[in-house]
């Protein structure tokens, strides 16, 4: 009897367990979280350290630097990135500076150490431009830098480890326009009519190149930005645009995305329509400032001489004043400053490029509280045409700078100071003298000495504590 108690129990136990072996539990739903409609607290959080950060440097490197603006002996007009296209360049022969692309004197940790020394807070470089050129080992493509030139090391390995290690945010620009693969622009080689010429093939090199590209980049590098360009072209789709920015927070949340993932942006001044909902994190003015300060979040991206891509007889450097000024102006007005250096084929930042860096840097470290972490005024951002204000993010400092030697007296109209404090030109620590008043404003004390031992020539800074008025 109890055997047969026994042998029946093990049949039921063996029966329950074959049962529950068959059993197809339902799968556990993924909810898919809609990143177009981002809450606006989840926004701020996400942009707080790019609009704390306020200065980038971008980087446009490519095999474009190997003519350096010059086919078969003459100057290609134009930018220097683009001399596939306006020097009417088949896709052959733009191959062979591809292959000749060999940037031996490239050196990641130097690059990082320029940013660092310049005061820049991250990077954009470009993993591919219109050309079709990656600077990353691609699984997608063997047009790039690894498989195709004879360098043979991916650039944004190195770099984004030389950036990282310093505490540089590593961003990657790329081109949705593309005139070197067969469905997007090449169809129209040498030519690439991107106006009034449209390759039905985009779907697919949309779908089956550019996706698993992005894809690569972001989880390859883990990119903080992600820089897209060439949205201008008519095959790509506003619906395009916004299925777009999905997909890349889809694989990296926090990641920042510029507007020109979709078709918002108006021309150069780099601010979006408001016509419909466009995707996109930041206005990009492209060579300008905003004219005025704006409540939307914005990156003005400009050259330090005419061209972004390399170009060996382009001589027309912007001086360090007048770049420090775009500085403290776009600071103000409460954008971004992404300033450009373009490299040579062998590797080598330009030395231009380089000294000046170096003078942006030395200010920096002096009056680089007036810049990071600080926030336009709520009423006004300059007094004049040589007086700019920021304001200390969360607290009541308040800054002034001037864009001028200010003399002997600075007189400003819209900070009350507070009442016992002190106010000091940074670079000096003895407090300065000041009276206020109604009717005649904040007016500060410089003795003649300090201005003299402070040895500056591009813009002086003052610290206030107080509101504004």
């Amino acid at each position: 009897m109890k055997k047969q108690l026994f042998l029946n129990l093990s049949l039921v136990l063996l029966f329950g367990f074959f049962t529950s072996c068959g059993e197809t539990k339902p799968k556990k739903q993924v909810q898919q979280i809609d990143y177009l409609n981002e809450s606006r607290s989840d926004f701020d959080k996400r942009m707080k350290w790019w609009r704390d950060a306020r200065f980038g440097m971008f980087i446009h490197w490519g095999p474009y630097a190997v003519p350096a603006g010059i086919h078969k002996g003459v100057k290609v007009k134009g930018i220097g990135e683009w001399i596939m296209l306006k020097g009417n360049i088949p896709i052959e022969d733009y191959e062979n500076y591809s292959r000749a692309f060999d940037p031996t004197e490239f050196d990641a940790e130097k690059w990082a150490e320029h940013m660092k020394n310049a005061g820049m807070k991250y990077v954009v470089i470009t993993s591919k431009h219109h050309d079709g050129f990656a600077l990353w080992d691609s699984k997608v493509s063997d047009y790039d830098i690894v498989d195709y030139a004879p360098y043979g090391k991916d650039i944004l390995k190195a770099l984004s480890k030389a950036c990282k290690s310093r505490g540089i945010k590593f961003g990657l620009y790329h081109s949705i326009m593309d005139w070197h693969h067969p469905n997007a622009q090449a169809n129209d080689a040498p030519r690439y009519d991107y106006k009034n010429n449209p390759n039905p093939k985009f779907p697919d090199y949309y779908e089956n190149y550019l996706k698993p590209q992005l894809r690569e980049i972001i989880e390859t590098y883990d990119a903080d930005i992600l820089w897209f360009d060439g949205e201008w072209i008519s095959e790509f789709t506003h619906e395009m645009g916004l299925d777009l920015y999905q997909y890349v927070r889809t694989l990296k949340p926090d990641i920042i995305i510029n507007n020109r993932v979709d078709k918002g942006r108006q021309g150069m001044k780099g601010m979006n329509k408001d016509d419909k909902k466009y995707a996109g994190d930041f206005g990009t003015p492209e060579q300008e400032i905003l004219e005025g300060a704006s409540d939307l979040d914005w990156e003005s991206c400009m050259t330090m001489n005419d061209t972004w891509g390399f170009k060996s007889y382009d001589e027309n450097w912007k001086s360090e004043e007048v770049l420090i000024h775009n500085l403290i102006d776009i600071a103000a007005k409460g954008g971004n400053y992404l300033l450009n250096v373009g490299p040579t084929a062998a590797g080598l930042i330009p030395q231009p490029s380089v000294e000046r860096l170096e003078k942006m840097g030395e200010w920096l470290k002096v009056n680089g509280e007036v810049i990071y972490e600080t926030e336009k005024l709520k009423s006004t951002y300059k007094q004049g045409e040589k007086i700019r204000f920021t304001k200390k993010k969360n607290t009541d400092i308040y800054y002034a700078i001037s864009l001028e030697n200010p003399g002997e007296e600075f007189v400003i109209n819209h900070i009350k100071p507070k009442d016992g404090s002190e106010i000091i030109m940074l670079g000096q620590a003895e407090p300065l003298e000041w009276n206020f008043s109604v009717a005649e404003g904040l007016r500060i004390k410089i003795p003649i000495l300090l201005l003299e031992t402070l040895n500056e020539k591009t813009a002086w800074s003052f610290k206030i504590i107080g509101q504004e008025i």
